[in-house]
């Protein structure tokens, strides 16, 4: 499960980023199934105006037999000179049930260069083969949702990605939904946001009777609201939301240090 919600989301206008300050922050978030905390997730953001480090670490508390308690940790980093990040290099690790499952992709490009999965992917006759032409045009998933502009505005939501995670490629594709206000005193953040809803496609590395991979490429119901990183340049997830039928699958930004 933890390897599966990674990958979907396995579920964050341009700065001019000679001129851009270097940034150093971390952004906090709570995920919750159905109303109950099953994650926290801390994530860390370097950009010198060159080269960005993002770096995640997720604590799973679990929740039945339907998430397994563990940890995950994802390393991205790449280039920050142009409008989007460009991914260079993603390392995964999860640790649950005492099993350890790692993924290191390094990119040249914006193409896979090389990659490797410990343990080794089961291959079935219903895994979709991974082409050598989905390798091209890609990036990581950790990147991808980060986002840099000038405004807070409708542009933030017409992007599309193509993600490759060193087990599946995938596209998503962002579309503007409304401007909107976030005021919970609860929450990280108090102020404009922007929803996007998101339309996830599988291309290849998933298996075709995968119920979450169905699921994810039927629903309509993906959205995510951004929220700017103070003055940086930077915008980031202030809440997603995925509706399953186990209740509402929900990430919510908590605290931000910048």
């Amino acid at each position: 499960m933890i390897r599966t919600s990674l990958a979907a989301f396995a579920l964050l206008a341009s700065m001019s980023a000679s001129l851009a300050a270097p940034v150093e922050a971390r952004a906090s978030y709570v995920l919750t199934l159905g109303g109950i905390n099953v994650a926290t997730l801390d994530v860390d953001l370097s950009d010198d105006g060159r080269r960005y480090t993002l770096d995640m670490n997720a604590k799973v508390a679990g929740l039945g037999s339907l998430v397994s308690s563990g940890t995950a940790k994802v390393v991205a980093s790449g280039s920050s000179s142009g409008p989007a990040l460009v991914s260079s290099e993603f390392d995964l690790e999860t640790r649950a049930n005492g099993e350890v499952f790692t993924v290191d992709v390094s990119y040249a490009g914006n193409a896979v260069s090389a990659f490797k999965v410990e343990p080794p992917v089961f291959e079935s006759y219903d895994r979709v083969p991974v082409e050598r032409s989905h390798l091209r045009g890609v990036g990581d998933f950790l990147s991808a949702f980060v986002l840099k502009g000038k405004n807070l505005d409708k542009g933030l939501c017409q992007r599309q990605f193509k993600i490759f995670t060193g087990v599946e490629r995938f596209d998503i594709a962002m579309s503007f939904v409304r401007n909107d206000e976030a005021t919970s005193p609860r929450t990280g953040y108090q102020g404009p946001v922007v929803s996007c809803s998101l339309d996830y496609r599988p291309i290849s590395g998933h298996y075709t009777s995968s119920e979450i991979t169905n699921y994810l490429a039927d629903t309509s119901r993906i959205l995510i609201w951004y929220a700017p990183l103070g003055e940086s340049g930077y915008f980031i997830p202030y809440r997603v939301l995925l509706g399953t039928s186990m209740g509402d699958l929900s990430m919510v930004l908590v605290g931000t240090r910048l």
